[in-house]
This record gives structure tokens, C-alpha cells and sequence, in this order.
């Protein structure tokens, strides 16, 4: 005879206490921690537990007692089931007193290090619309909302939609009528392109049989105002020509349309010919040089290329990291992680070499036309594994770096990486995260031979927990 399951506890007016990762928020009940979506600080509430850890318990909200004062009326109908603005609910005031909290406690439980000068964080003008690039997915799985009408009551006899996946599911979409995060013609282009596929009749993709004719679209803005625009396809046909010629009819500020045929399982892109219908393969960027409110510099952003996401607060996130060199003007750089090369170029012509060292061949590819673009000639690009290029022998061919500028993924840097850092010994290391804990972790062993000296949190991406930081380094 099976065993009964053990039911989950149920606890009543729970304070909910701070905010964590992931963008949930903490509660503490019998000493353990429990992870609550959908909170804010300060809220009285009843929990469910959902799941049991050895560590930590993980509940749902079933009834509210009291609303925290943090709280705010979330603008978007979407919110709590869109898994991209988790933060929405809460004052953006109280999201940067929230993200600096953030990065300070990673550095005191993770690093467990002094740090000279803790800035406060540096917020943004627009909370909204904010994002330059988007990208969306088509299925026949649209997840239904208590908003819609059932079938046999006349609502919708198909389940086509076109948005964002649910958080934790594959094969479902939440089909977006407004999403706030991308200006104009953003909302009106994605609207445009599922009216006209329903009209027609074109099949969405089903991500379990991966049969259907449209995957994917992605739309990218500019601070230029060029707009470039990508149609993913399963295959070949026909209609590719109709649809592609109906957006340009309809939309003439799009500056470059292209498509893909993807005939693989997964939705990357980027090994894979980009074909272009109408205007320019790429679109411009630029960003105001650091040193000169007159100058500015341009970046050729292809249909896969990275660029900063929030091109506004790139600027603030480069110039933090600029100031916090304190370039003299004589400076071998190491520019790690490099990427497109955006930071290399940000800071050239304030130093004498700059070294970019980047795993992505086609980055680097970019990197070098954008410094082309901008007649820098004082920055060599190498590519490959970081943790094989950076070696003493490297270093022996290309000179001691002075300064060290890191831009690492989200994982951090591999162990290999920080002990080559730390035999380089350069004067000084500028690193520049989106990970606050793994920061906090490779600053953990760079504090062998390194000072933190200051920090600067920067926020990029409002409604999120997500935060940058900037940490300036000393060598002792």
C-alpha cells in the first residue's frame, strides 16, 4: 500500500523580510529561510510551502494581511505571469535601495571584504521602454488566462500567440498584447506580423514536434533611430517573400529586414546564413565618448552581434569603469572579455595600447570594424579560451598590463583566469559584472594581493532584480 504524502505546511501572517535573487523575496519561519515570489518587503501574509530543501523552503502567497509600503499598481497586464518584469510591483525607488543591498551583502558574505567607497547606485531616467533589443517566440501553445473566453462559449478556436515563454516552460508562450520594455514600432511591428500570419492562416511552431512555419522574432532599436528586424522561419517557402514585403509595406522606418530558415531543434541563430530582404545588414550605434560631450562613438551592430541592451545606461555603466581607471594616458590595458570591443574602444584614446582578448571569433570580427570604424589603431584583438590565451607567455609577447579591465559572463571568471591576474600583478583591476555573487566570489581571491578601493552599482534594467557593479582594484 503506498504511503500518504505528508501534506505541506501553512503558515499565517508571515512577515515578509528583504528581497533575494531571482527576484523573489525572503521570509523566516522557524529559523529557515523561504523564498516567495510575487512579494515585496514589509508584506503580512500567509504562505503555502511548495517545496521542502535541506537548506531553505520555497511557498506561495495565498492571502495578503498587510501591503508593504515598497508597493506600487504594476502598468502592465501581463505582470505575474510574464516572467520579465518580476520587479514591477515594487517603487523604483525601492528597486535601487533593494539592488545596492544586493551587491553589498554579496560582498560581505561572499568576498568578506572591506571596501573603501560604497557609491550609491546610479538609477535611470526611463523605467520604461528601456530595452534595444527583444526577441519573441511563435507557438501553437499559447497559454490560456482567466481572461479568455472558452471554446464552447465562442472564445478562440486555436491557441496560436506570439511573446514570451513562460518562466519554467518550454513549450508554452504568453501571448503579449503590450510589453513596455522596447519602444515603438516595437509593440505595433509584433502586432502587425501576428494579425497578418492569423489572417493567413500560417502555421505557428509547436516546439514538441518542432513542426510549424514561424519560430521566432527579433526586433532591434537604436539611439540612431534605425530599426532592424528579424523573421525566423522552419523552412522555405513562399508566403517568406509575402510576409517580409506586407511589414515593409506596413512599416517603412524598419532600416534592415532579414530572415532566417531554421530547420534545427533549438532557436539559436547565429550559425546560420542571415538572408537580407530590404535595407542595410546592420544598424548603428552610439555612445557619447567618454573624455568629450561633442564626440561620439559608432558602433556597427550586425543581426547577432551584442551590444548593451539598455544603450542609455551603457554609457554610465563605461564611464563609471573609465573614471574608476583614472587613466594617466601611458597604459598597457588589458581589456578582458572584451566582447564587440565597446569598452576597448570607450577608452583608446585615453591610453597608449589596449590588448582585447574575447572566445567569440565573430565578436571579435565586430570588434575589429568598430575600431576601424572609429580610426582607432592602438587595440589588438586576440581569440580563444580565456583561461588558455592568458598565459605568462602572453604576457611575456604583449607586455605587463598597468590596468586590467574585466567584463566577465554571468558564471565569473575561471579560476585559471584570477590566478593569471594575479601573477600579471597590474597596478590596477577595473571589473565590471553582472553578477554581484560571482564578483564577489573571483574578488574573494584577487583580495590575496588586492584592495577593493570603491564600487558603483548601476542599474540597467528596471523591474528586475538584476544589477551591474563596477569594483576598482589596488595592488598592495
Amino acid at each position: 500500500m503506498a504511503r500518504k504524502k505528508t501534506p505541506l505546511p501553512f503558515h499565517e501572517n508571515v512577515e515578509i523580510t528583504d528581497a533575494a535573487a531571482e527576484g523573489k523575496c525572503i521570509a523566516r519561519i522557524n529559523e529557515k529561510v523561504v523564498f516567495v515570489p510575487m512579494a515585496a518587503p514589509g508584506d503580512i501574509v500567509d504562505i503555502q510551502i511548495v517545496k521542502k530543501r535541506k537548506s531553505y523552503l520555497e511557498g506561495k502567497i495565498t492571502k495578503f494581511h498587510t501591503y508593504s509600503s515598497q508597493r506600487r499598481d504594476p502598468i502592465c497586464s501581463h505582470f505575474g505571469l510574464c516572467g520579465g518584469c518580476k520587479w514591477q510591483h515594487i517603487s523604483y525607488e525601492n528597486q535601487l535601495i533593494n539592488k545596492q543591498k544586493q551587491v553589498k551583502d554579496n560582498f560581505d558574505r561572499i568576498a568578506k571584504v572591506e571596501i573603501g567607497k560604497f557609491f550609491p547606485i546610479i538609477g535611470v531616467e526611463n523605467e520604461y521602454y528601456y530595452r534595444n533589443k527583444l526577441e519573441f517566440t511563435f507557438s501553437d501553445r499559447r497559454w490560456l488566462t482567466n481572461l479568455d473566453t472558452p471554446k464552447e462559449k465562442g472564445g478562440h478556436q486555436n491557441t496560436n500567440g506570439l511573446g514570451f515563454h513562460l518562466p519554467g516552460m518550454f513549450d508554452k508562450i504568453l501571448d503579449i498584447d503590450h510589453c513596455y520594455l522596447q519602444k515603438e514600432p516595437s509593440n505595433d511591428i509584433r502586432l502587425a506580423i501576428k494579425e497578418y500570419a492569423l489572417e493567413k492562416g500560417l502555421e505557428f511552431y509547436n516546439v514538441r514536434n518542432h513542426e510549424g512555419f514561424l519560430r521566432n522574432l527579433i526586433i532591434r532599436t537604436s539611439s540612431t533611430s534605425e530599426l532592424l528586424v528579424i523573421l525566423i522561419f522552419r523552412y522555405d517557402d513562399i508566403d517568406i517573400a509575402e510576409i517580409l514585403q506586407n511589414i515593409s509595406d506596413k512599416f517603412p522606418v524598419i532600416t534592415s529586414l532579414m530572415y532566417v530558415v531554421n530547420e534545427k531543434n533549438n532557436d539559436t541563430i547565429w550559425d546560420l546564413e542571415i538572408k537580407l530582404f530590404k535595407g542595410k545588414p546592420y544598424l548603428f550605434e552610439e555612445m557619447q565618448s567618454p573624455v568629450s560631450n561633442n564626440d561620439a562613438l559608432k558602433f556597427k551592430v550586425g543581426p547577432v552581434s551584442f551590444y548593451q541592451t539598455n544603450s542609455l545606461q551603457a554609457f554610465k555603466l563605461y564611464k563609471a569603469a573609465f573614471d574608476f581607471a583614472d587613466f594617466k594616458g601611458d597604459e598597457l590595458v588589458y581589456d578582458l572579455y572584451t566582447g564587440t570591443g565597446t569598452i576597448a574602444a570607450f577608452i583608446a584614446n585615453s591610453v597608449k595600447k589596449v590588448v582585447g582578448i574575447e572566445y567569440i571569433e565573430q565578436a571579435i570580427e565586430d570588434a575589429k570594424e568598430n575600431a576601424s570604424l572609429n580610426n582607432i589603431n592602438n587595440i589588438e584583438f586576440f581569440v580563444g579560451d580565456m583561461a588558455k590565451i592568458l598565459t605568462p607567455e602572453f604576457i611575456n609577447e604583449n607586455g605587463k598590463p598597468d590596468v586590467i579591465i574585466t567584463d566577465p559572463p554571468r558564471a565569473g571568471m575561471h579560476e585559471k583566469v584570477v590566478k593569471q591576474i594575479l601573477l600579471a600583478e597590474p597596478k590596477k583591476i577595473v571589473y565590471v559584472s553582472c553578477n554581484p555573487a560571482t564578483q564577489a566570489r573571483d574578488i574573494a581571491l584577487l583580495s590575496e594581493k588586492y584592495d577593493v578601493v570603491k564600487t558603483q552599482p548601476v542599474d540597467m534594467f528596471p523591474q528586475t532584480h538584476h544589477v551591474e557593479n563596477v569594483a576598482l582594484l589596488i595592488k598592495r
